[in-house]
C-alpha cells in the first residue's frame, strides 16, 4: 500500500489587521517554531522524516508572498527541496485581496474558500500561485490541494486548464469540501475527474464508530497505526495522511506540543519499520490509479486506540 505523508505549509498573521507589524513574528513561528527545545515547525518535520528515511509531499501556500515578497517563500521552498521532498501547490485565497495590483476585478473582496471564486478566477489564482512557486525555485508543479479542502467542480476544470494532473482536495468529513460533488464522486478512493487524478484525504472509522480524518494532530498514534494496518489488510492501495508545518507547536505559541511530536515520531518509526507493507511515496511522478480490492471496507481503529486519543486530549487541556 502506498502511503502519502502530506503537509500543508502555511503562514498566518492570526488576523488581518496590522499585517506588516505581525508578519515577521508570524513567519518565524510558522516556518521555524523556535523554542528552547529546538525548532519545532518545518525544521523538526524535515528532521524526523530524514531520520526515518521517509519522503513527504509538501503543499506550499504561496499567496502570502504576493503580499510580503518572494524571498520569504523561497526560504520555505529551499528548505523542503534541499531535503529531497516534493513541493506542490496549496492555495488559501484569503490572501487574494491583500495582493497588489489586484489579480482580477472583484479581487478586493475577502473570500475565504476557493469554491467562492468563478472558474476564470480559479484559473488566475492557480496560475499566479504556480508562478510564485516557480520564482521561489520550484518550477514543476503537478499536484494541488485547496485550502480547507474547499474545492468544487470548477476547481477540476481549472486544474485541467492549467495542466495540473493530480489533486488531493477531497475530504469526506470536511463540510466545505466538494459541496457540489457529493453524491457524484467517491470521497474515499482515488478516481479521475476532468482528466485530473484525485487522491482524497483518507478517512477511517474510529473505535466509537465515528469518521475520523487521518491527520497527525487529530488522531492518536495507535489510531493511525491501526487504520494503516486495516487499510492494507482490506486491499486499499493508497492512504493519505495530513499534517501542517505548525502542527507540532502548542496553539498560538512556539513551544512544542509533546503529544503531537510523539505521534509523528511513532508514525514515522512505524512506517519505516514496515517497508514490506507500506511504501511511503510522493505525488511526483503521479501514482497510477488501479482498481482496489475490498474498496467498500473502510479503514478502522479499535476502541483502545481511540480512548488513548481522548486521554491525550484531556492531558493537553489539564496541563497545556
Amino acid at each position: 500500500m502506498k502511503v502519502y505523508l502530506t503537509f500543508d505549509i502555511e503562514v498566518w498573521c492570526d488576523g488581518w489587521e496590522s499585517l506588516d507589524e505581525r508578519f515577521p513574528a508570524s513567519f518565524e513561528r510558522y516556518v521555524y517554531g523556535r523554542s528552547k527545545r529546538g525548532q519545532y515547525a518545518l525544521p523538526k518535520t524535515l528532521e524526523i522524516l530524514d531520520r526515518h528515511g521517509l519522503k513527504g509531499v509538501f503543499f506550499v501556500e504561496p499567496l502570502f508572498a504576493g503580499r510580503f515578497g518572494i524571498e520569504h517563500l523561497a526560504i520555505i521552498v529551499e528548505m523542503i527541496q534541499a531535503a529531497g521532498h516534493d513541493v506542490q501547490l496549496h492555495l488559501h485565497p484569503e490572501w487574494t485581496d491583500e495582493i497588489r495590483p489586484l489579480l482580477f476585478p472583484g479581487a478586493n473582496r475577502k473570500r475565504q474558500h476557493l469554491s467562492y471564486y468563478t472558474l476564470d478566477e480559479q484559473i488566475v489564482l492557480l496560475n499566479y500561485g504556480r508562478d510564485l512557486l516557480a520564482r521561489a525555485g520550484c518550477d514543476r508543479i503537478t499536484a494541488f490541494r485547496a485550502g480547507s479542502f474547499a474545492c468544487n467542480s470548477d476547481t477540476y476544470r481549472a486544474l485541467r486548464h492549467c495542466g495540473i494532473i493530480l489533486d488531493s482536495s477531497l475530504n469526506a468529513v470536511h463540510p466545505d469540501s466538494g459541496v457540489d460533488l457529493r453524491g457524484m464522486l467517491d470521497f474515499h478512493h482515488p478516481q479521475q475527474l476532468e482528466g485530473v487524478s484525485i487522491f482524497p484525504m483518507t478517512v477511517f472509522r474510529d473505535g466509537l464508530g465515528k469518521l475520523r480524518p487521518a491527520q497527525v494532530g487529530a488522531c492518536s498514534a495507535a489510531e493511525l497505526r491501526e487504520a494503516l494496518e486495516s487499510a492494507a489488510d482490506n486491499g486499499i492501495q493508497h492512504f493519505v495522511v495530513l499534517s501542517h508545518n505548525f502542527e507540532m507547536l502548542k496553539q498560538g505559541r512556539c513551544e512544542p506540543d509533546g503529544i503531537v511530536v510523539r505521534r509523528f515520531e511513532e508514525l514515522c518509526a512505524f512506517l519505516a519499520g514496515n517497508p514490506d507493507k507500506f511504501e511511503v511515496s510522493k505525488f511526483s511522478p503521479a501514482p497510477m490509479i488501479g482498481i482496489e480490492s475490498g474498496q467498500k471496507n473502510m479503514a478502522h481503529a479499535g476502541m483502545a486506540a481511540t480512548l488513548r486519543r481522548h486521554g491525550e486530549q484531556l492531558a493537553r487541556r489539564l496541563f497545556g
